[in-house]
Formats: C-alpha cells, structure tokens, sequence
C-alpha cells in the first residue's frame, strides 16, 4: 500500500504563504511528478509527506494513518546525494535495517538485494569519494528502498547529473520502480523528465502554491521522448507551467 491523500493543507512561514489550501491524491502504485515555479512550495510538501514539517492548516494521511511527528514508512532521495562519507556503498544501504535493528544476515541479505537491483555489484566496499554521481544517487535510491517504504519521495534527484547520465538514471528509476510496485512523489523542474516518467504529472500555481492542474499520462511504457504523443503532452504542461512561471516573475 501506499495511498498518499492531502486535505487543505496549507503552510506558512513568518506570515509568508508557501502552500495555501492544498487537496491532492497519489493513488496506491502511482508515479506522480510535481512542477512548478522556483518557490511554489513543492519541496515544502515533500518536507510534509515526510513529516520533517507539520502543515499549518490540513491534514495528511499515508493509507489512512494521519501525518504526524517523522514518517517512518516513507523513502527520501535528495538531489544532494546525502550520503554518509566514512560508510561503504553497502554500510550506507545498511542503514535504515540497521536502525530498524535487523539482524547482520538480514541487514546483509537486503543490502545485497539492492546493490544488485540499482547495478553497483562490485561496488559493495567502494566509499562514496570514488563513485561517479550517477553511482551515488543509485546508492541514495537503494538505500531508501531498504527502508521498506510504502511512499518513495524524490526532490530533483538526477538535477546535478548530466543530459545523458540523467537520461539513463530516469531509466533505470523507472526499471526499479516497475519491480518494486512503489509509489513514488517526484518533484522535478524538467517537463521532458515528467513525461518520461509519470503516470501524473501535477502542475502546481505560483506561491502560494497550490494544485493548477493535473495531467493523465498514458503513454504506454517503454517510452519515445520524441513521439507525437509525448510532445503534444509535453507542449500542454509547457503552456500550464509557462504561465505561472510568467505570473511568479511579475509579482
């Protein structure tokens, strides 16, 4: 399970507005991408999801259990790789099953089951200095898998990643998410991203932010970025997004 619903959820910092009235829903399984101007409060909500922030107004529930305090049943991948220095690649998917209190042939036993899926086998004893970034953020994305979550949150993972590192980590996102039946709540600046990999992509207003519209992506799976389908969908989130980006700009 993994049913995300937000009820009129609102934040304020300081008298200042970042999400104001905000009602939205990630079914059980879905892939939800969030764009939006700089400042419209997306990575706010993702803070929310995770509990590391409390809504000022509004509720929120992870299949049905309200929000409150840190919300262990979910995952965070940062677009900071956030990984901690003095451990391996595999101590850093340890982890969460190490806080969890798992037992060593459990914490070793999932550790190894996410190395293989994100494709680092050989990289178990590697320290994070001398993996390439696209191997790090693998490492980031197997270690909040071996959290056992029930939502995956992901704020602008691949963003310090080149064009073509990205488009493979966008890959192989999608190839881990189809085995591991995850929801997942990506907040990304890139429409072409979004089209790639959502089944729902929401456009969210300029601040204070709120829901501007959704889209329904139903292209089918493996996807053509450059197929007439995509860019027509490509071009209608272009035109929702350009507008509040132009109504940010002229406040």
């Amino acid at each position: 399970m993994g049913r995300l619903v937000l009820k009129n959820v609102s934040r304020r910092f300081n008298g200042v507005i970042a999400i104001s009235d905000l009602n939205l829903e990630l079914k059980d399984g879905e892939f939800m991408c969030l764009l939006g101007p700089s400042g419209c409060g997306k990575t706010t909500l993702l803070r929310l999801v995770a509990g590391l922030d409390a809504p000022t107004e509004g509720e929120l529930f992870l299949d049905g259990k309200k929000i409150e305090g840190v919300n262990k049943e979910c995952g965070f991948v940062f677009q900071e790789y956030v990984l901690f220095p003095w451990r391996t690649v595999k101590g850093n998917i340890e982890f969460g099953p190490e806080v969890r209190m798992d037992g060593k042939e459990e914490r070793e036993k999932i550790a190894q089951h996410y190395i293989d899926l994100v494709g680092l086998r050989g990289f178990e004893d590697h320290y994070p200095h001398e993996l390439s970034g696209g191997m790090k953020q693998r490492v980031g994305i197997a270690r909040a898998y071996a959290n056992d979550p029930k939502l995956l949150l992901m704020d602008e993972p691949f963003g310090a990643l080149d064009a073509q590192t990205r488009n493979l980590m966008q890959t192989e996102l999608l190839r881990i998410w189809e085995t591991e039946h995850i929801s997942a709540l990506f907040v990304t600046h890139s429409v072409d991203e979004a089209v790639y990999l959502s089944d729902r992509v929401v456009v969210m207003s300029a601040r204070p932010g709120t829901v501007k519209e959704i889209f329904r992506n139903d292209l089918p799976r493996p996807r053509v970025r450059t197929s007439q389908e995509a860019n027509a969908l490509r071009d209608a989130i272009l035109r929702s997004l350009g507008a509040e980006i132009k109504r940010a700009q002229s406040k």
